[in-house]
């Protein structure tokens, strides 16, 4: 097999063993410092935050009942709310099965940490979960780049970007769903980075073998540059006939490579190469994508475009290989097979977050089928009837929602942060901390779900600057797909659904992938220009980038600060 062959499979791995171990040192270092941005003081506040109103109390109830159960509004006068975020009331839950609109899987996650850090008397516990899926997320994320890019110090940037975002660690210090969807679906896309190499190591041991046997045969392949110009009358080959040449035995010494320096035309081995559908990599991200799906629904659109884009690259490798009928064969030898268990796994991965409706027969609507005889999908027996119509009515929930809301934002504009969501502001009676330096002031705690600004407007301009590199300057890289997955899954699909009441933090989930744009453009830029100047810049911008984030710092973390320092942070009304 030709260098060019055993370089592209990545056969020859150059790493050497302290490389390899490096490459999980370092990232686990990164997440440790992440950690701690995210644990420190993660009881604060001493309230229920936002949403935690609903899966918070939601877990707690499924911890002790096995379903979540509604809540009375106020007891003796004061909101339930209160008396649940001070350790009172917490078992006075109304004995109604309650209508939630999400999945169970996410507030399961939610009782965990409930279940091992002292229950719901504890603000730690109903956090620990998600802190702890935000810590993993950043060690993921580096492995990510490590397969993306193969560069350790790359890596460690978007680790570091990771770590000190701030919609990173608010969501990761509050006890809501979204992060457990973006760090579901990151471990997938890992997962299918992962089948990506092993499908690529494949292939090569294929070629080499195949293309060693005694009547190996090659096939000419006019590129499609070339037949564009045939077509136009200005390549050789006139109509491009060479594409249907007989081929071209290995017993004639031929050598694809050196022919291909001499002519514009491409040969192919005359084989279409091993089935590659099937990794346990790929198994994996099915069963992730499941659960993700069994945290929220949104889960689903990953799915779908994970699972394309994954054939895609499968064909591609072909196609980079040198075998023949790359596409029609990724489609039918890859993508087909590849469905017939991907999708089977995906929906029971699902259906198992729901075992706790199934079997306890309180659960809302787990008698409708009963009360409602000839209505629903009447072949279905009464318990999957039952299920099916719960999920219709979610599906109306979440499809016409429109409630007003302070901080609804439009989706289209998540990635430039125009309108974060306040997940909590509170004037203080005392001047604790940073509030002693002004006592003349009244002294506020805040939680703003905004990320660090220049992240995220850094990070949107390079994922479309991406785009133009590796079409332009590239001529393609497969590279650009992996980058533009999170936003197909996690933010495109948002697009139909302009006018439902939707929040900014919801964009927890293409994080991973606005960072991953950034580092696709530094990657680039290290390329054109000399180590020592890339390094100088990357570094000013890194040190500018983590001193916005110290300055932002105690308003995503509720430390109490003069009011003028808190309105110092508002560089936008809409930001208020």
């Amino acid at each position: 097999m030709s260098e060019r062959v055993r370089t592209l499979a990545g056969v020859i791995d150059p790493r050497t063993t302290s490389e390899r171990i490096a490459g999980w040192v370092w990232p686990i270092l990164m997440a440790l410092f992440g950690g701690l941005l995210r644990f420190i003081r993660l009881e604060q506040p001493q309230a229920v935050v936002f949403d935690e109103t609903y899966y918070v109390k939601d877990a707690w109830a499924m911890l002790k009942t096995g379903e979540p159960r509604d809540w009375p509004v106020t007891i003796g006068g004061i909101k339930i709310d209160e008396l649940f975020a001070s350790g009172r009331n917490l078992t006075d839950w109304l004995p109604v099965a309650e209508y939630v609109v999400h999945p169970p899987f996410g507030k399961w996650c939610i009782a965990l940490g409930l279940q091992l850090f002292g229950g719901a008397g504890n603000p730690f516990a109903w956090r620990v979960s998600t802190a702890a899926v935000g810590t993993l997320a950043i060690l993921i994320l580096c492995r990510v780049v490590l397969r993306i890019f193969r560069s350790l110090p790359m890596a460690l940037i978007a680790g570091f970007l990771m770590a000190i975002d701030g919609m990173g660690i608010t969501l990761s210090r509050t006890g809501l769903l979204d992060n457990f969807i973006m760090v579901l679906a990151l471990g997938a896309f890992c997962c299918l980075l992962a089948h990506r190499d092993w499908a690529d190591q494949r292939l090569a041991a294929a070629y080499r073998r195949q293309s060693r046997q005694r009547h190996a045969k090659w096939i000419p392949v006019v590129p499609w540059r070339t037949r564009m110009q045939n077509d136009n009358g200005s390549g050789r080959g006139g109509n491009g006939n060479a594409s249907t040449n007989t081929g071209t035995s290995a017993e004639s010494d031929f050598d694809p490579d050196a022919t291909q320096a001499m002519a514009p035309i491409r040969f192919v081995l005359d084989s279409t190469g091993p089935v590659i559908a099937f990794s346990w990599w790929r198994l994996a991200a099915a069963i992730l994508l499941g659960l993700a799906t069994g945290v929220k629904w949104s889960g689903a659109y990953f799915f779908a475009v994970f699972c394309l884009i994954s054939v895609f690259w499968d064909a591609w490798l072909r196609h980079q290989h040198g075998f023949r009928a790359w596409f029609v064969t990724g489609l039918w030898k890859d993508g087909i097979l590849a469905a017939l268990y991907m999708i089977p796994v995906y929906i029971a991965a699902y259906l198992s977050t729901w075992i706790g409706w199934f079997i306890h027969p309180d659960s809302y609507m787990h008698d409708w089928a009963r009360t409602n005889p000839g209505k629903g999908i009447t072949w279905l027996p009464e318990d999957l009837r039952s299920f099916v119509q719960y999920h219709v009515q979610m599906w109306q929930f979440h499809t016409t929602l429109d409630a007003p809301h302070d901080y609804k934002a439009n989706p289209l504009t998540w990635p430039i942060q125009q309108r974060p969501t306040s997940f909590y502001w509170r004037e203080l009676a005392d001047h604790p901390g940073l509030c002693a330096l002004r006592p003349q002031e009244t002294c506020v705690a805040a939680v703003t779900s905004l990320g660090n600004p220049l992240i995220w407007w850094l990070g949107t301009v390079c994922v479309v600057l991406g785009v133009i590199v590796a079409v332009v300057a590239k001529g393609g890289d497969w590279r650009i797909w992996a980058v533009l997955a999170g936003f197909l899954g996690g933010w495109l699909p948002w697009a139909q659904y302009l006018n439902r009441t939707t929040f900014t933090f919801y964009a927890i989930v293409i994080l991973p992938w606005i960072i991953l744009g950034f580092i696709y453009v530094a990657d680039w830029l290290h390329e054109l220009f000399d180590a020592f100047t890339f390094w100088w810049v990357m570094g000013g911008v890194l040190v500018i980038i983590a001193v916005v984030s110290l300055f932002f710092y105690p308003i995503w973390t509720a430390i109490p600060v003069p009011y003028s320092f808190w309105l110092s942070h508002m560089w936008f009304d809409s930001w208020i």
